[in-house]
């Protein structure tokens, strides 16, 4: 194993995985990053990636995949920013296993990120909710599943990966009604859930098998509910949603996430709670959902009233009233 491949090993197995405790989303995301990149250096240098030396991976590599992807791949700037963010991620690391490298990593740090507009927010309205579920089938192999996995993505705003891995001993139906979600950097924690979640979870074939280890949702093959399962099991249901709304993206498992937190925060819900809830690690993250909505700003408008002297003003000047300054400005 040369010196790129020894450094890659243990940047994911060590470095993400342990060190950094990352799911494997996040390191899936790393790599293909670094797949993209080596790929394109190796096609630089005119060489096989086994051929290829840590003096290849220069900072105007790093410039000209950058360049790449915009122009040939067609990235925006956000996917280029986050590309960016993982070669930052990994040339420091490159640094401290060989300081030769510092240069070269010193010269991609200096390599700024570009401005982009943020993506819009979407969420669903209350009414929007209430329509989803009316629509929802009652009958089918698949209704009870469909209809307990939208409940839970509402109720508790979980990522697709964290309902990815749920198993049944998760889920507490028998009082304090909760579910525990294994979320981002390897940290777990507890969202309450309604009485109604619960009706519906106790019913799937699942949790009536009494097996604490398997998954929550299955799929038609009984093994765990896919990532891509569930994308595709929210989109067949919201599309009337989706076609009747003023929705200008197809609604994902994110979309309840961002609507969870946004019907928290309009319900009164302080941003602190909200973040545990969601298991945001900065406040700044909640902070965008607070952003979002108008009832809340409306109600702080509410809460701020006006000052009462605010009405004592004339509508109409008081010159306009002084017959003799009238008099005056008329004989000019």
């Amino acid at each position: 194993m040369n010196a790129i491949g020894s450094v890659l090993f243990s940047f994911f197995e060590d470095h993400l995985k342990v060190q950094k405790g990352l799911c494997p989303g996040s390191v899936r995301s790393y790599r293909d990053t670094l797949k993209l990149f080596l790929g394109h250096v190796a096609q630089e240098c005119r060489r096989p990636i086994t051929k290829l030396q840590l003096s290849d991976l220069s900072a105007q590599q790093v410039l000209e995949f950058l360049r790449m992807i915009e122009i040939q791949r067609r990235n925006r700037a956000a996917t280029r920013n986050q590309r960016l963010a993982a070669l930052h991620t990994f040339y420091r690391y490159l640094a401290l296993q060989h300081p030769e490298m510092l240069r070269e990593a010193e010269r991609v740090e200096a390599i700024p990120t570009k401005r982009s507009p943020p993506p819009q927010t979407r969420y669903l309205e209350r009414d929007e909710v209430d329509r989803l579920f009316e629509r929802l089938p009652l009958d089918g192999a698949f209704a009870l599943r469909d209809r307990a996995l939208l409940m839970l993505l509402y109720n508790t705003g979980a990522r697709a990966q964290e309902v990815v891995e749920l198993r049944v001993g998760d889920v507490d139906l028998d009082g304090p009604l909760r579910i525990r979600l294994h979320g981002k950097g390897d940290k777990w924690r507890s969202c309450p859930i309604w009485p109604e979640t619960v009706v519906l979870l106790k019913q799937l074939d699942t949790v009536r098998a009494g097996n604490k280890t398997a998954p929550l949702f299955e799929s038609r093959r009984h093994e765990a509910l896919s990532r891509f399962g569930i994308y595709k099991l929210v989109r067949r249901h919201a599309q009337p949603i989706n076609a009747n709304g003023s929705a200008a993206r197809p609604i994902s498992p994110h979309t309840f996430r961002r609507t969870c937190a946004v019907h928290l925060l309009e319900s009164g819900a302080e941003a602190n709670v909200v973040r545990a809830w969601l298991g945001h690690v900065s406040l700044d993250t909640t902070n965008r959902y607070a952003e979002i909505t108008l009832r809340t700003k409306q109600a702080a408008l509410a809460a701020c009233l006006p000052p009462t002297t605010s009405s004592a003003f004339p509508s109409v000047g008081r010159w306009s009233k002084d017959q003799d300054l009238l008099n005056w400005l008329r004989s000019l």
